[in-house]
């Protein structure tokens, strides 16, 4: 028995912030998706690391952040 889905779309009321920073290849054009790595800096930046599934170029990206972060310890 086949079943029928209907797919019924809404407008989102803001776009994903997240896509429009996405980053595309450099040599290809290909579409980024997740980094590979990312590490926080010294210098209130994170630094990404991302390689392209399609030819295999690697590159980083920095991103300065706002605040500092912290870590807190957990109480047990």
């Amino acid at each position: 028995m086949s079943a029928l889905a209907e797919l019924m779309s809404t407008p989102a009321p803001k776009p994903d912030p997240r896509g429009s920073e996405l980053p595309t290849c450099p040599v290809c054009a290909d579409s980024m998706i997740a980094a590979e790595a990312s590490a926080y800096l010294s210098d209130n930046a994170i630094s990404y690391l991302w390689t392209c599934d399609t030819c295999g170029y690697g590159f980083v990206t920095k991103h300065r952040v706002n605040k500092q972060f912290g870590c807190q310890s957990l109480a047990s």
